[in-house]
């Protein structure tokens, strides 16, 4: 089979920019797709401002994505960083094995300590200091 046949089978499956919304004092950023260097690019100018903001807890909601590589790891911890810096939290929503065993691999599973929903990320209690 050659390339040019190759390519009726490929969905075009368009990347969804990251979404963002509010509950109460929180923000919630949705990634979608594959969380990689393209993603990347495409989320800095979501996620940097949400970062910075006034919301006490920033959730990177990733129920939605279906890859994540080193970029996105990257995009996390910079996040991460900027949340902390201001004194906010962070909380990551993922469920997908591979995406999981990736962060437990490079050992940011233990910083990103990733739930399983919205919602039981902002239940989530404080960490005590």
């Amino acid at each position: 089979m050659h390339q040019d046949e190759l390519s009726e089978f490929a969905c075009e499956i368009p990347e969804l920019p990251p979404r963002v919304y509010e509950i109460g004092d929180n923000t919630v950023v949705e990634l979608h797709g594959d969380v990689d260097l393209v993603a990347f690019q495409r989320a800095i100018p979501v996620l940097d401002p949400v970062a910075a903001g006034t919301a006490r807890t920033v959730v990177v909601d990733l129920t939605r994505a279906t890859f994540l590589d080193c970029s996105g790891l990257s995009l996390l911890m910079r996040a991460q960083r900027r949340v902390s810096a201001r004194g906010a939290r962070l909380r990551v929503v993922c469920t997908d094995p591979m995406s999981l065993r990736v962060m437990g691999i490079t050992g940011l599973k233990t910083t990103l300590s990733p739930v399983a929903s919205v919602r039981e990320a902002l239940a989530r209690p404080e960490p005590q200091s």
